[in-house]
């Protein structure tokens, strides 16, 4: 019996923070033994907005060698660049053609990302379709996604039921996925919002994953909690700061809230709590670092696992593409 396939992508742009190692990259290395996993390095998705060329390049560099410092290994699951198989933009552009302009429109992103602009890109509107071939492209069962992309997997299915509908069984209808551990790391400036790599510059917000230990202290003294000293899970907003930090320590040790809140039920208050949650997440980046490292001062190593990652992609793609044109009715290339 064949492992359920899965696809996961993430972005390039901005640093990779502790709420995108804690929220999917630690799930992803804990889960590649059990489903056949592609990792996506979407970095066709980062271009809805304008990306400073070189920035991006070293960006995408850098997140291919924490993802594999992580733990992501080669010879049990596919880790490649999006912008390498070109069967992304290519099934992108057949989407398009059967795809209701309006159901994009809906979109709350992109009613979000739109409102108040005077123009935006076309890409910013198209983003979920993309986004459906990239699952679709594999047949992929599973999605891991958070909240916020949730309603892009609804519509990568609606869009995979159109295309069967139409044209006959051709892609398998993906599910999206919601972690049940670590989904939603919030920042540390503000527990409620979500920690971003976009507001990751701003001072206390997150922790980068190639942050110091001086510098991971530092933004964990600064951690907003609130004026009690109970140290204890809620669901009560006032205490989300201190909630966030356990939440953070349960991920990373894989206690359970019973024995974290006796772990600290003689603690003199959040100031132990914060020495404690940055010890742990310095102990878990310590040998991510050294591996990243690592790969960053061997290019060619690195281009090498991408290279290997993309050929195996590269392999299903071009056979589910030949699928979707004879369908379609395209000609066959035989060049």
């Amino acid at each position: 019996m064949s492992l359920a396939r899965v696809f996961s992508g993430i972005q390039p742009s901005g640093d990779v923070q502790l709420g995108n190692y804690l929220g999917a990259i630690k799930g992803w290395v804990d889960r590649q033994n059990e489903k056949d996993n592609f990792f996506c390095i979407v970095d066709l998705h980062a271009l809805t907005v304008y990306q400073d060329p070189e920035t991006l390049n070293k960006q995408i560099k850098s997140l291919a060698a924490i993802l594999f410092a992580s733990g992501l290994n080669p010879s049990k699951c596919s880790v490649f660049i999006q912008s390498h198989v070109k069967e992304h933009a290519e099934l992108c552009w057949l989407l398009n053609c059967i795809t209701p302009i309006g159901w994009l429109e809906r979109m709350t992103q992109y009613k979000d990302k739109s409102s108040g602009q005077e123009s935006v890109s076309t890409g910013l509107l198209d983003y979920p379709v993309l986004m459906t071939s990239d699952i679709l492209l594999y047949d992929a069962k599973e999605v891991p996604v958070g909240d916020d992309q949730k309603q892009h997997v609804e519509l990568a299915r609606n869009i995979c039921q159109r295309f069967n509908n139409i044209y006959g069984d051709t892609f398998t209808l993906p599910e999206p996925v919601i972690p049940n551990i670590g989904a939603r790391v919030m920042g540390f400036d503000n527990p409620l919002v979500k920690m971003s790599k976009s507001l990751s510059n701003i001072r206390g917000h997150a922790i980068r994953m190639i942050d110091s230990k001086d510098e991971i202290s530092r933004t964990i003294k600064r951690a907003v909690t609130d004026s009690g000293n109970d140290i204890k899970f809620s669901d009560n907003q006032e205490n989300a700061g201190v909630n966030n930090l356990l939440g953070i320590y349960k991920v990373i040790t894989g206690k359970s809230e019973k024995d974290i809140e006796s772990d600290f039920a003689n603690s003199k208050g959040y100031g132990d709590l914060k020495g404690r949650v940055a010890e742990v997440i310095i102990e878990e980046l310590e040998p991510i670092q050294e591996k990243y490292k690592d790969l960053m001062r061997n290019p060619d190593h690195l281009d090498k696992l991408l290279a290997d990652g993309a050929k195996r992609a590269r392999n299903l793609a071009e056979k589910k593409m030949l699928v979707v044109k004879n369908k379609i009715g395209l000609v066959k290339s035989l060049g």
